[in-house]
């Protein structure tokens, strides 16, 4: 009910920005699936939606990762552990995550002396920005899990490492997994971001006819769609692996 109520809202937003567009001449055509340039123009369009999906699923991955990686030191009792880790966490938080792609793009190649083309520069600098939002989700979720969880482990003889594999981050992630698709979405939305090095993703391919057709109200209206039915996806999935991971704990 909630999703036909957000499509209904959009629809009639977009009835009213074609009835009140005063002076100006809508042209639906250059996106139009029944007219032979339209159809050109969304292939054109599309063709940005797999480089998009794959940098938003490379990028969340290697920011779960490296977040599980910087969040152990922060669960230590060592001081200088737990220094590292709120270094790094606030380090790469206060970096725009436009300065970043920038950064690592432009500058990481001079002094790594590794050439990185724009996926991977864009792949490594999303990582590397969400990477510091993914640890503190994942400190929030392991601390979230009861004492006697870890004393049970403990009792069994289990060692840290075995402790945290099997018995404290699978119930964390089941705790983490809406924050975790909530940073899914925004890595959806930021790979945006990735269009000023040149990558082809949905928005550099919007630019790219924009370019040629000059209709930019028309197309980047029909990429504010684009992204609005993405995320929707995207989200619905995620609700349903919420409820099956709910189902499964109940058993």
């Amino acid at each position: 009910m909630k999703r036909i109520f957000c499509l209904g809202l959009l629809g009639i937003v977009l009835l009213n920005l074609t009835g009140c567009s005063g002076s100006y001449t809508w042209a639906w055509y250059v996106i139009s699936p029944t007219h032979p340039q339209g159809q050109t123009n969304l292939l054109f369009l599309l063709s940005g939606l797999a480089d998009t999906m794959l940098l938003a699923v490379s990028s969340i991955v290697l920011s779960i990762i490296l977040g599980l990686i910087v969040v152990l030191p922060g669960l230590s009792k060592r001081p200088w552990a737990r220094a590292i880790n709120r270094t790094y966490v606030e380090a790469l938080r206060s970096v725009p995550v436009l300065v970043m792609i920038l950064w690592v793009y432009y500058g990481l190649p001079v002094m790594s002396g590794i050439s990185l083309n724009t996926f991977w520069a864009g792949m490594l600098a999303l990582a590397f920005c969400d990477s510091a939002f993914e640890a503190e989700i994942f400190r929030a979720g392991i601390q979230s899990i009861e004492k006697g969880q870890h004393d049970a482990a403990e009792s069994l003889g289990l060692r840290y490492s075995s402790k945290m594999r099997l018995i404290i981050l699978p119930q964390a992630l089941r705790r983490v997994l809406p924050a975790i698709g909530n940073q899914f979405v925004y890595m959806i939305k930021m790979s945006s971001l990735v269009s000023v090095i040149g990558m082809t993703e949905l928005t550099r391919r919007a630019n790219e006819l924009v370019v040629s057709q000059y209709r930019p109200l028309e197309i980047y209206t029909f990429l504010v769609l684009e992204y609005f039915v993405l995320i929707v996806l995207v989200s619905m999935g995620v609700r349903w692996l919420e409820r099956r991971l709910s189902k499964s704990e109940a058993v």
